[in-house]
């Protein structure tokens, strides 16, 4: 139970540059952090009260704030990994929502555990991972978590949804779609494996096959931070949300359009009928990599990356963006839609 000697502080025109990688200067009416479940409860209930506007945020990395927000802004400081279960063959770990989840990452390599790897260097925390259904190299999220805790934002009552329940979906999940704003995550448990399992599919981790030891957790993971750092600007030099758009999946007839104009064009199967084709290769072609709106640009090694490359405002970005989309879809007839919620 929360003290009852530390009292809930409430921060007034709270600026939230601390709480976006976009590195905007947008103020919240109220910011309220929790450290435990039994505080958000409390919390919720006087909003509920107050007939407050809720918006509950994890390290920003995944939002493009549009203006001020009027209401309050939640956050978790849930921060813990514990392990729950450990055979021969699964270890089952439970870790707080606002745990930094390149931490969980990091534990789970450093302890051989198997599963997270792939998705090392993620900027955000762990609550977010479940709504988002973050992915990256081969492997989503969805994957290893199987259950998701929270509390209902109209009742404070705690519901658990199975993996099952999640509707997980790229870049997607029930959370994000049709339960958004109803749930707030407040940990998340995850089924790693205690075995080698690899995912080594994508560029250049397919060098580890070549090897004739089975690579650890944490070579793919040291692998996985080169990559990254060598094609995504760190937020603290270059604010960004990473991945702007989503790639987009069209379907086998429309691709093989696409392939008869363009024979180098990458893509992914899907499935049977469903090709995905790499949003930064489109945007690429449409000549946008390094180019500049406002204080806004396209990051000059990744084409998938809106940067605030000085003092961008919230307008910078959502113009620039849409000038990306419309420049997009007129030369591929394609739509790009945005990784990034809008808020």
């Amino acid at each position: 139970m929360k003290d009852k000697s530390m009292p809930i502080t409430i921060q007034h025109q709270y600026s939230l540059l601390k709480h976006n990688t976009f590195g905007l200067d947008v103020k919240a009416e109220q910011f309220i952090s929790y450290k435990s479940v039994d505080e958000l409860v409390e919390i919720l209930a006087k909003l509920r009260r107050d007939g407050q506007r809720i918006l509950h945020i994890g390290s920003g990395s995944n939002l493009l704030f549009t203006r001020d927000f009027e209401g309050t802004v939640l956050h978790s400081d849930i921060r813990f990994i514990e392990y729950v279960s450990r055979d021969s063959r699964e270890v089952v770990v439970r870790a707080g929502s606002g745990t930094i989840w390149d931490d969980f990452c990091a534990e789970m390599a450093r302890n051989n555990i198997y599963g997270s790897e792939n998705l090392s260097y993620i900027p955000g925390e762990v609550g977010a991972t479940a709504i988002q259904n973050i992915g990256a190299y081969g492997v989503e999220v969805e994957s290893i978590i199987r259950e998701v805790e929270t509390i209902e934002v109209a009742t404070g009552r705690r519901r658990v949804f199975q993996a099952a329940e999640c509707e997980f979906g790229y870049r997607d999940s029930i959370f994000k779609n049709r339960l958004k704003g109803l749930y707030i995550v407040t940990a998340v448990v995850f089924s790693l494996s205690a075995i080698p399992v690899f995912h080594l599919d994508y560029g250049p981790l397919q060098e580890f096959k070549k090897l004739d030891v089975a690579p650890t957790a944490q070579a793919i993971r040291d692998a996985v931070i080169a990559i990254r750092q060598s094609k995504l600007p760190e937020p603290t030099e270059l604010g960004s949300a990473g991945s702007f758009f989503k790639n987009p999946v069209v379907s086998i007839e429309a691709y093989h359009q696409l392939a008869a104009r363009y024979t180098d064009v990458p893509h992914y199967v899907v499935d049977e009928s469903q090709v995905k084709i790499p949003a930064a290769w489109l945007i690429e072609q449409c000549g946008w990599k390094g180019k500049r709106h406002g204080g806004a640009g396209v990051y000059e090694k990744q084409p998938l990356i809106i940067v605030n490359v000085h003092q961008a405002s919230p307008a910078d970005i959502m113009e620039l963006a849409d000038m990306i989309r419309q420049s997009v879809f007129e030369k591929f007839n394609i739509p790009l839609n945005p990784e990034v919620n809008y808020i």
